[in-house]
């Protein structure tokens, strides 16, 4: 009998989300490739074998009865590396303070960058491992994180590396993305800055970044800015990404279009062109919900008319100081109650379409055989239950890599 790492038997349901290595769209969101009393087995590292009854010599055997297996959620869209935390600005929230007007009294992104451009190496590392740490725990074994802490050479780059070594030292995988063009440091303007990003930072961020984002918005940068911010990117062999249209409609999604971007984030605003557009280039539209939940809106992203028109959709916390969350769980609960997202279709959305936002669907994503063993098992009969039984963590065991770590 052939020996394997591990062996999972017995699961109620297995999620594999089998189908085409492309974002999956509108009613393919909702074939999950569930897969009823099944069995995975685990050499190497890698998904060896996946059916019925398998039968292997395996060092580990996990009995799945009456559990639920998805692949390890991808989270694509994080501000993992960062310090200074703002639980003051929920008084301000309360009272009825916009994102804008919590800017203009000293909170927001700028009083970020004060405290991380202070920190050193070492605290920047241990707190971001600590969240990286709760990540694991609730279920995301893979993550894309920014920059955009730092609005200078120095400290942008102080970022970048922190993340490119936890990278290395940590279970979850970790790409990084360049976000420099985060907002415009208070000593500078909008054209000395840029010139600043063109010439120095994106040049120097290219090293220890696969992408590049601009916070594409009114009071931050324009359309015409960010295109040429983006387009400088793109000669460096950096990927664009762009957050869009999440205050207003600033025709971010357009944009995201006209240069080829991998993904647009956050849409709240998004426009009907700006739907179709992102629809005919294949953009894939990254949503967000705990931002607008955490800044108490009464609107989210138009998920619902976005995945019928045929844009593809993923989930992400959009981990920062503003929406301080590491649970996919949640975000995938928010995304059914307040984005009319199925619980099949946030699934995909955490999952696959999440792994192909950022380059990485050829290895994490879905349980297939050759790719990566990222598998976590949920304390659950199904995967309806997963928005259905919330406010919990329902990871019981997490796999990452063939390794269990949890």
């Amino acid at each position: 009998m052939q020996e394997i790492d591990i062996l999972i038997k017995n699961a109620a349901e297995i999620v594999t989300m089998k189908g085409p290595n492309r974002p999956r769209i509108k009613n393919e969101m909702s074939d999950i490739g569930i897969a009823k009393n099944g069995s995975i087995a685990i050499k190497d590292g890698l998904i060896f074998d996946l059916g019925k009854n398998l039968k292997y010599k395996a060092e580990t055997v996990i009995d799945a009865k009456g559990k639920t297996v998805l692949p390890g959620f991808v989270d694509p869209h994080t501000h993992l590396v960062f310090s200074g935390s703002r639980e003051f600005e929920l008084d301000w929230k309360l009272k009825g303070l916009s994102y804008i007007d919590i800017k203009k009294k000293g909170g927001g992104i700028s009083y970020t960058v004060e405290k991380t451009r202070k920190a050193s190496v070492k605290n920047l590392e241990d707190q971001a491992r600590d969240r990286l740490d709760r990540m694991l725990l609730n279920g995301t074994t893979t993550i894309e994180a920014k920059s955009g802490y730092g609005l200078d050479t120095k400290s942008e780059l102080k970022i970048l590396k922190v993340q490119n070594k936890l990278n290395e030292s940590h279970p979850v995988d970790i790409v990084s993305t360049f976000l420099g063009a985060h907002a415009i440091p208070e000593d500078l303007s909008s054209k000395e800055y840029i010139d600043i990003l063109i010439e120095d930072m994106i040049p120097k961020a290219k090293k220890y970044a696969k992408f590049c984002d601009v916070f594409c918005e009114k009071g931050f940068f324009n359309n015409s800015e960010s295109k040429r911010i983006l387009i400088e990117a793109k000669k460096h062999d950096m990927t664009p990404k762009i957050h869009a249209d999440e205050i207003t409609d600033t025709n971010g999604a357009s944009l995201a279009a006209e240069v080829n971007a991998i993904s647009a984030e956050h849409l709240l605003k998004i426009s009907k062109k700006g739907i179709k557009d992102m629809a005919e280039k294949g953009v894939i539209g990254v949503m967000l919900p705990g931002t607008p939940f955490s800044l108490m809106m009464k609107n989210y992203a138009p998920a619902r008319k976005m995945i019928d028109s045929g844009v593809p959709i993923a989930l992400a916390t959009d981990l920062n100081p503003n929406c301080y969350v590491e649970n996919m769980q949640f975000i995938i609960q928010l995304a059914c109650f307040n984005m009319n997202m199925t619980a099949a279709e946030s699934i995909c959305a955490a999952t696959f379409n999440a792994a192909c936002s950022i380059n990485m669907s050829e290895s994490v994503g879905s349980i297939q055989i050759g790719k990566q063993a990222d598998i976590i098992i949920l304390d659950c009969p199904n995967h309806m239950f997963l928005p259905y039984h919330f406010g919990t963590n329902l990871v019981e065991r997490v796999i990452k890599k063939g390794c269990i770590i949890i």
